[in-house]
């Protein structure tokens, strides 16, 4: 019987101490996101874009030789 009441006090205490940290953080502003969200998805673009031209250089290059 004593087991789970030490389980519940140590999840207890978890939940608690979760609490207060999740208190302390510094949470970004919504335009934070936006700006954030917008650099991901021009960096995307732009990386699968270089790899797409990539690709098709090596594709030609490889048709040449073969």
């Amino acid at each position: 019987m004593e087991t789970i009441k030490k389980k519940e006090n140590k999840l207890v205490a978890f939940a608690k101490e979760s609490y207060a940290e999740l208190r302390k953080v510094v949470w970004p502003s919504r335009e934070d996101v936006i700006s954030s969200v917008k650099v991901v998805i021009i960096s995307t673009v732009i990386i699968a874009a270089v790899l797409g031209l990539i690709d098709v250089l090596l594709l030609l290059g490889v048709q040449a030789i073969f």
